[in-house]
């Protein structure tokens, strides 16, 4: 017994020094370009949320399961009949075997199913919706605004405030569209267009990625997602309307 408290004084200054370092490392990654936990639009914030319950979630069955755990290895024994024990294996069983795993599915469902409801490109009771078609080549992006005339290389212009439809597909291989401040990522396929709704509540620059490996240049087929305030939109796309 002295030797396992020995042990576990020497343990703590070390997991102690291990925490400082790790934590703002960790932290490190919440924000910038690609972080999908610095959302800027109400779908990336929808995804950061439901990441975050999940994160939580995890973190109370780790606690729960390393109290367990600790308790098993140095708690007292306790003696009993075998119906007894077998009762009691049973009861671990069911509870942490099927209810906890089932109760962690329906919580992390009741939160994902709306969240996910929001970010389809249903139809606005507002009016139409401005429409973008994209076309991903080796290892380009292909931007166009129908009905204006407006093509566009590696870089997209939108509204802020505003919910945009991307109409998405591919030249040649699989790619896939991914701006993670504004949403999560939509895959495109050749031959198949699929519609991604976006919206930035904040006008500045965001990066995006092909998030599919579709070859030699896969990690530079990048492109950037530009919002504008509504009245610096119109602007816009009154001159590069007359450019082009």
């Amino acid at each position: 017994m002295h030797r396992i408290s020995g042990i576990h004084r020497n343990l703590t200054p070390r997991l102690s020094g291990i925490a400082t370092v790790i934590t703002p490392l960790s932290l490190a990654g919440c924000a910038g370009p690609f972080s999908t936990l610095d959302p800027a639009g109400p779908s990336a914030a929808g995804s950061a949320g439901l990441w975050w319950w999940m994160f939580t979630l995890a973190m109370l069955v780790l606690l729960a399961v390393v109290g367990l755990w600790l308790g098993a290895m140095f708690g007292a024994q306790k003696t009993g009949d075998d119906q007894q024990l077998r009762r009691i294996q049973q009861r671990w069983i069911i509870g942490g075997g099927l209810l906890l795993p089932w109760a962690a599915i329906a919580v992390l469902l009741a939160f994902g199913i709306p969240i996910g409801h929001k970010m389809l490109p249903l139809p606005l009771e507002g009016g139409e919706i401005l429409r973008i078609d994209v076309t991903g080549h080796q290892w380009w992006w292909q931007v166009s605004y129908p009905g204006s005339g407006i093509q566009l290389r590696n870089e997209v212009h939108i509204p802020v405030g505003v919910p945009v439809d991307l109409h998405l597909t591919s030249a040649d291989v699989v790619h896939s569209f991914w701006v993670p401040r504004l949403g999560g990522k939509l895959d495109m396929i050749p031959g198949r267009t699929n519609v991604l709704r976006l919206q930035a509540d904040i006008a500045d620059t965001y990066r995006g990625q092909c998030a599919e490996f579709c070859g030699l240049n896969h990690a530079h087929m990048q492109f950037t997602v530009t919002a504008h305030a509504p009245g610096d939109f119109a602007a816009w796309l009154t001159e590069a309307s007359a450019s082009d």
